[in-house]
């Protein structure tokens, strides 16, 4: 049933930031046939291309902020994590888990959020910065598109905020999550999942 009550949205609501989420060092540099977290085909390939959102952002004075998982190596933060398909990951003492700054070209005055579950809200200090830069858009890159993109996505929906996710800049743990996710994004705001060029045009008319 079409909901007649539906407002629709720009794509850019108010104020906007762009929230990459978890495109850290492991993506470029684990080469491995197993790895601890499983990646659909063409992953490394899809957060590459989430530097053509960074760049344009930084150009029109959007706010960029990098979301970080990491674990403490004792595994004692873990919870539940553990006890799906995820093996052990993200430790801090890991070169792996440090952000791929070369890659996403980080700046060291940059917004960092270090996160221990999925979503970038849960136990952080995100929607602090958020409220601060009276952000009412995010516009989310990363992955995996079916966990913390998905996740970070679903509290930002019950936080009032706009969402929008590029699909070309994000990727899940396989084909068939991946593009679940995105349909249950689009599911709680239409017009959720857009064009890398839709959302580059977008910033620019800002």
């Amino acid at each position: 049933m079409a909901n007649a009550n539906k407002v629709e949205r720009a794509l850019i609501e108010g104020r906007a930031a762009l929230i990459v989420v978890d495109i850290q060092a492991s993506t470029f540099v684990d080469a491995s046939a197993v790895r601890s977290i499983d990646n659909m085909p063409g992953y490394a390939a899809r957060m590459l291309t989430a530097r053509g959102a960074i760049d344009v952002a930084r150009e029109v004075g959007i706010p960029v902020m990098f979301i970080q998982e990491v674990h403490h190596p004792s595994g004692v933060d873990f919870g539940r994590e553990l006890d799906g398909d995820e093996d052990v990951h993200c430790l801090e003492d890991n070169p792996k888990t440090a952000l791929a700054v070369e890659q996403m070209g980080v700046r060291p005055d940059d917004i960092v959020i270090r996160k221990r579950r999925y979503s970038a809200f849960f136990g952080t200090d995100f929607e602090i910065y958020l409220k601060a830069l009276k952000i009412d858009t995010l516009i989310l890159v990363g992955g995996l598109t079916d966990v913390c993109v998905h996740y970070t996505f679903v509290d930002g929906h019950q936080s009032d905020y706009f969402c929008r996710v590029i699909e070309e800049c994000v990727a899940g743990s396989s084909v068939a999550a991946h593009e679940a996710a995105l349909r249950a994004m689009e599911y709680l705001q239409s017009g959720a999942v857009r064009s890398l060029a839709e959302v580059q045009a977008a910033m620019r008319a800002v």
